[in-house]
């Protein structure tokens, strides 16, 4: 179904204070096709436990952008098992190694910083929202990030009109470092994404 925004403010104010496993089973509940986005980034592994416990089966499609530490690709295979993920992975159309001889990793300010942005990020994963076609799409924004993600709530609209799902939006760090404690889930903070350099600056796919 279809939200307009004034239903999506009605539901962000019954929402907030909700814990996150409740928000989750109303999207699943009310989703026709939804989906699961991660890069394995800190926390990541939050909201693909939560969405896992209510509803194993939906899709969690990882955009590998090829640049990962081999702490965050350990970290993945890791999570990927012990929560038995049904992953659905999509990689650029061209190798890293093609990429470093003709293009390199351009410094933010560089003109070709749009371009490898686009490459590496944004192209796979319009493939992917292509592919499966989601209404809902649940992931783990959260307020403080970045100055986009302060203006948007636990429910927002993509830029393609999918209802995003971000049950963890009000929680900080703190919280949820003893959500993963009480868990015993772990965590991964040698992660590096080439398109943003910043933690604070968006990448593209939000914005």
């Amino acid at each position: 179904m279809a939200f307009t925004q004034q239903q999506i403010a009605q539901l962000n104010h019954q929402f907030k204070g909700i814990a996150p496993a409740e928000i989750i089973s109303w999207g699943v509940k009310n989703a026709k096709k939804a989906i699961v986005t991660t890069n394995f980034r800190p926390y990541e592994v939050a909201i693909l436990h939560a969405v896992s416990v209510v509803k194993n089966s939906i899709p969690v499609v990882w955009c590998d952008t090829g640049y990962n530490t081999v702490n965050t690709y350990q970290h993945a295979e890791e999570i990927i098992e012990a929560l038995s993920l049904n992953i659905d992975l999509y990689v650029p159309r061209q190798t890293t190694a093609h990429r470093d001889l003709v293009l390199g990793i351009p410094k933010i300010d560089d003109p070709k910083h749009a371009l490898f942005t686009e490459q590496v990020k944004l192209e796979p994963f319009k493939r992917a929202m292509r592919a499966h076609q989601p209404d809902f799409w649940f992931t783990n924004l959260r307020k403080g990030q970045t100055a986009h993600r302060d203006s948007l709530d636990i429910l927002s609209l993509s830029k393609e009109g999918v209802l995003k799902v971000s049950p963890f939006y009000h929680w900080d760090d703190a919280q949820l470092d003893g959500y993963l404690r009480h868990l015993n889930l772990p965590n991964e903070h040698n992660y590096f994404d080439p398109t943003k350099v910043l933690e604070n600056r968006e990448c593209g796919l939000h914005a």
